[in-house]
């Protein structure tokens, strides 16, 4: 397999976000007196946008009034916007990814269900010295994954057809993202979900270590 470029998820393949978004879930959750989840439960509640974050994390049936969703989401950006550098971190090994495929001359991009403001400042603050073609997040005109269009949005920006893309994410949205778009779905292990959803959602690989993309001969 041969790829002109590499479109990548950001929460769960590149960063690990999880406790920073977990503490400022439960910060909302608490000052209304909500129940609050554990961070493996956040697991399962993350990545699919702070509106439907706020939405999982509030009791049954809750979720369904949309100006209280509305006001919550604003509150979990408030929080966030003051916590998000605390405790993410790259995952092991993925800086050396990054370098090895500059190294090789092969394009990539982000494309996260993360707000776009909060997208490009992880990206900057973390993995500013890697250059990427595209750093892209939610925002008017770009609904959040599995719907593809942002990941086409991204391969137009690039020149590059869709069918020319590696997409690797951690999720089952992931997944169906990349198929949606006409790229390939290649999922990693050490993100948030596990290998089940990944083959139920129909990865065509899957990377236990950053490592792995080379050792695979994906690129």
């Amino acid at each position: 397999m041969s790829f002109k470029a590499i479109l990548f998820d950001l929460d769960g393949t590149l960063l690990d976000t999880l406790d920073d978004l977990a503490d400022s879930m439960n910060m909302v959750l608490a000052a209304r007196g909500y129940e609050q989840h554990t961070v493996e439960e956040y697991r399962y509640l993350v990545g699919y946008g702070v509106p439907e974050l706020v939405r999982r994390s509030l009791p049954e049936h809750e979720g369904d009034d949309a100006g209280l969703v509305d006001q919550m989401s604003l509150e979990l950006r408030e929080h966030y916007s003051k916590r998000w550098a605390q405790k993410t971190r790259p995952y092991p090994g993925v800086l050396e990814m990054l370098a090895r495929i500059e190294a090789m001359g092969i394009e990539k991009s982000v494309f996260s269900n993360k707000p776009d403001e909060f997208t490009k400042m992880t990206v900057r603050h973390f993995l500013g010295k890697f250059d990427f073609s595209v750093v892209l997040g939610i925002k008017d005109g770009i609904p959040p994954k599995p719907n593809p269009k942002g990941a086409l949005y991204v391969a137009s920006l690039m020149g590059i057809e869709p069918g020319e893309f590696l997409y690797l994410g951690d999720t089952g949205t992931d997944m169906q993202t990349a198929r949606e778009a006409g790229m390939y779905p290649a999922g990693v292990l050490w993100g948030f979900r596990d290998r089940d959803e990944l083959e139920r959602n129909k990865a065509r690989s899957l990377l236990g270590s950053p490592s792995d993309l080379f050792d695979l001969n994906l690129l």
